[in-house]
């Protein structure tokens, strides 16, 4: 009797998640952008292999307060930036990675002109950075650590273009 009971339960639990994960995800609003004497709190969670929210939505030209929690088992990187940007830690991260299995690489780098936002966290991490939305219209946010990108973790950006307002055309990462 407990088993079947216990079957029943897990069953609903499964329906009820299935349900919820086909629900559009709800849209976003932003109250007020944010300046550089009071940045927009924006809240970026990463779990293995994908990020949270997506789309994270941004207004080009605002300040943000970005916190950026690392919620997996695994270290994460944040890097924010157009493809440029993620092309040059792309690549820092190919370049630092050894080629023998389960080798640790090591910290990949890369010229400070570079541009964009990047925030390495081991897991259970957290950092909290203040940064200016470029006003870009090609923002892509991703992983670069070894396998991370193959794995999906790529998040969406969307860029609008004032309180509420109309989203800005964004690039999507391939």
């Amino acid at each position: 009797m407990v088993v079947a009971g216990f079957l029943v339960v897990a069953v609903v639990l499964v329906l009820v998640g299935a349900e919820r994960s086909a629900a559009p995800a709800p849209s976003v609003g932003i109250v007020r952008t944010g300046t550089p004497e009071q940045p927009r709190d924006v809240v970026v969670i990463m779990r293995d292999y994908l990020f949270d929210p997506t789309p994270l939505v941004l207004v080009p030209g605002e300040t943000i307060r970005l916190t950026a929690f690392d919620a997996g088992l695994q270290p994460h990187e944040l890097v924010l930036g157009d493809a440029a940007v993620q092309a040059t830690w792309a690549a820092a991260h190919a370049a630092a990675t050894p080629p023998a299995a389960f080798a640790t690489s090591p910290p990949a780098s890369v010229p400070a002109d570079t541009g964009g936002l990047r925030v390495w966290l081991g897991s259970g991490d957290r950092a909290t950075v203040d940064w200016v939305v470029p006003p870009s219209d090609g923002l892509l946010l991703m992983c670069h650590l070894p396998g991370h990108v193959e794995q999906g973790m790529v998040g969406r950006v969307e860029l609008r273009d004032e309180l509420g307002g109309e989203a800005v055309p964004s690039a999507v990462p391939s």
